[in-house]
């Protein structure tokens, strides 16, 4: 059904196009298009229904051995397959921001600097599939994103479909690669590999924003995910090196890198411990341990960036974009959701009362808050890797609710661990509910509805009725993903 309702009720082409090619266009206009919107949503319906039946399936089983564990793993790998397949054929859908990132690639191609021009000194086909809002705004992305349109517009040309296809395999291929390492990361901890593949990867919203709308953040995702497993596993140099590609395409990986340390830094401890003969290190070892795989992690982290940068052509004005751009406002985005409640209380007594204003200063406090909740989560979860990983989690959602600006496809970063070190129940619950209600906030288009009070509540429903179905007979105090292993962590 999505299949089906991408090609006329999803963020199609303004002009030319598959539909146009072969002489369909009138399922874009009309009545033709509101009959694809409601396909369109019929199919999130579904898919929403699929992984709720599924997370009910795993919930319900309570699995305690590794033969169930395999047998579920496998059912969640199946239902994943049947997820994505369809949607590989499928036109973009909720968000435009593939043909974006097509003519930033355009732009470098062709010798202009996307941090500091828009996209409208480059006018051409690309050009008019570009949103509106963005065709003057520079680019927030790293030289890698840069670097990968410019390579993708070489070979295809102006052709916006081809281009298109190639984001779609490269999102595919994030979302397999993140699909990969989350199962063994999961494994690594002694959780079920089954559920953190079903909360991480099968989720809705990771479906619908990472193939549907084929945003960068799969590809770096996947990244931060094998360069997490590779530190696991003690390499520490390669998992650096991949999360710091990771940081070139979009800065939001560097998040990882310091909790990597504190990985990093129990293994090398634990090796100067059994060098002097101990079962575990003392501080002695910690602290010169620590010392040596910070300053490993970032001189890695500045050779690879700087490698990339120099290599695709940009400039390093990424460094100054890093912020994003302030455009987007949603309730999502805490000092958003705090200033929009001021501004209706304060229009009661004020008629002109002034939202920028007041959103500019939230904004500033919310900045603070944030760096601070940063580095309160790099210290409280330092014990051993797998608070390290859980820590990379919490401050990522930190980062997500107090930033500036956020987009529903921007907790993939977060969705995709959830699962990976044993959360208690609650958690898992709150993540089901807000990730059907977040993938239900999204038009095919890419318009949200997050200030529409119908659609919102009815989400809300769905979403509460999501977690009743899944979590039925769960006690939310127990751990959601615990099994038997015999892995031990350091």
């Amino acid at each position: 059904m999505l299949l089906l309702g991408s090609f006329g009720g999803g963020a199609i082409r303004y002009r030319g196009g598959v539909l146009d090619a072969l002489g369909l266009n009138f399922l874009a206009f009309g009545h033709a298009q509101g009959i694809s919107n409601t396909v369109l949503w019929v199919g999130q319906l579904l898919l929403i229904g699929a992984w709720v039946h599924l997370g009910r399936r795993l919930f319900k089983k309570k699995v305690a051995d590794d033969t169930a564990d395999a047998a579920d793993l496998g059912l969640v790998k199946r239902t994943l397959y049947a997820m994505v397949v369809p949607l590989i054929f499928a036109a973009p859908m909720m968000s435009r921001d593939v043909y974006s990132y097509l003519m930033q690639g355009a732009m470098l191609r062709d010798g202009f600097d996307p941090y500091t021009e828009g996209a409208a000194v480059n006018p051409g086909p690309m050009l008019l599939e570009v949103s509106h809002d963005w065709r003057n705004t520079t680019t927030p992305y790293g030289p890698l994103h840069l670097w990968i349109g410019d390579m993708i517009t070489t070979v295809v040309g102006d052709n916006v479909t081809l281009g298109v296809v190639a984001y779609k395999i490269l999102s595919i291929i994030g979302l397999a690669v993140t699909g990969w390492s989350i199962v063994r990361i999961a494994q690594h901890f002694g959780a079920n590999p089954a559920i953190a593949l079903w909360i991480g990867v099968a989720n809705p919203v990771m479906i619908i924003h990472m193939i549907g709308g084929m945003h960068n953040e799969s590809l770096m995702v996947g990244l931060v995910s094998v360069g997490l497993l590779l530190a696991l596993k003690k390499r520490f140099v390669a998992g650096v090196a991949l999360i710091a590609v990771a940081v070139s395409l979009k800065a939001t990986a560097a998040i990882a890198l310091p909790f990597v340390v504190w990985i990093g830094m129990h293994h090398f401890a634990g090796f100067l411990a059994t060098k002097k003969g101990k079962d575990s290190p003392t501080l002695k070892q910690q602290v010169p341990a620590f010392f040596a795989t910070g300053a490993a992690g970032v001189a890695v982290t500045g050779v690879v960036v700087s490698a990339i940068t120099w290599a695709s052509g940009a400039s390093w004005g990424w460094i100054s974009e890093i912020s994003g751009n302030s455009k987007v406002i949603n309730p999502l985005a805490f000092p958003s959701l705090v200033a929009s409640v001021i501004t209706m209380v304060a229009e009661v007594f004020v008629d002109d009362f002034d939202y920028n204003a007041v959103v500019n200063v939230v904004r500033s406090i919310s900045m603070l808050i944030m760096l601070g909740g940063l580095v309160v989560c790099w210290w409280l979860f330092r014990q051993n890797e797998r608070r390290a990983v859980t820590g990379t989690a919490a401050a990522y959602a930190v980062a997500f609710v107090f930033n500036s600006v956020t987009l529903p496809w921007y907790y993939a970063s977060l969705i995709s661990l959830l699962g990976t070190f044993k959360p208690p129940m609650w958690l898992i619950r709150f993540a089901a509910g807000a990730s059907v209600f977040i993938a239900l906030m999204f038009t095919g288009s890419g318009n949200h509805q997050l200030y529409n009070i119908v659609t919102v509540i009815i989400a809300a429903i769905i979403a509460w009725l999501a977690t009743v179905v899944i979590f039925d007979d769960t006690d939310p105090a127990t751990t959601a993903t615990e099994k038997p292993s015999p892995h031990t962590v350091s």
